[in-house]
Order: C-alpha cells, then structure tokens, then sequence
C-alpha cells in the first residue's frame, strides 16, 4: 500500500488505465482524456501484479497470448477514447 500512488501512475502511463472526463452538460459538452498515449511497459507492468505473474508461472504459453491480447485491446481502448475527444470537440 505504501507504493500505490506510484503503482496507479505506472498503470496509467503504459495504458493499463485510462483518465478521462466527461461533461454532458449542453453548455460544455465536453469529453476530456486526460492520460497520454500508451508507453511501453505494458507487460511489465502486467508481471508487477500477483494474478498475472502467478498466471505465466503455471500456464506460461496461454499467458504470453492473453497478455498480448490484453496489449492490444488497451491500445484499442485509448484511440476509442481519442475519438470520441475528436468527436466531441466545438
């Protein structure tokens, strides 16, 4: 507990988690990412995480997979989240 603020940046900078707001008022309208693009790390981070590490320890081939996959849908999670920045600007 004592490293969790530094863990949630990590999160965030390599994509994991993503920061954004969203004001539906019709004043503003406003969809605002707030975190930058994914750096790499993404699979370090992974392995800093319990369930993760435990996972390629007993099913090393499936996990390289799922971590992959897991990659991937981050990365699609962040330019979905671009977008909608795109589109929500006056």
């Amino acid at each position: 507990m004592t490293n969790c603020q530094a863990e949630m940046k990590k999160a965030v900078e390599c994509g994991y988690w993503n920061l954004f707001r969203f004001d539906p008022s019709k004043e503003t309208g406003k969809f605002q990412l707030d975190s930058k693009a994914p750096k790499d790390g993404y699979q370090e981070f992974l392995m800093n995480e319990a369930r993760y590490s435990r996972l390629t320890r007993e099913f090393p081939e499936r996990a390289t997979t799922l971590f992959a996959r897991n990659e991937a849908a981050a990365k699609e999670r962040w330019e979905h989240l671009n977008k909608l920045v795109e589109m929500y600007k006056d």
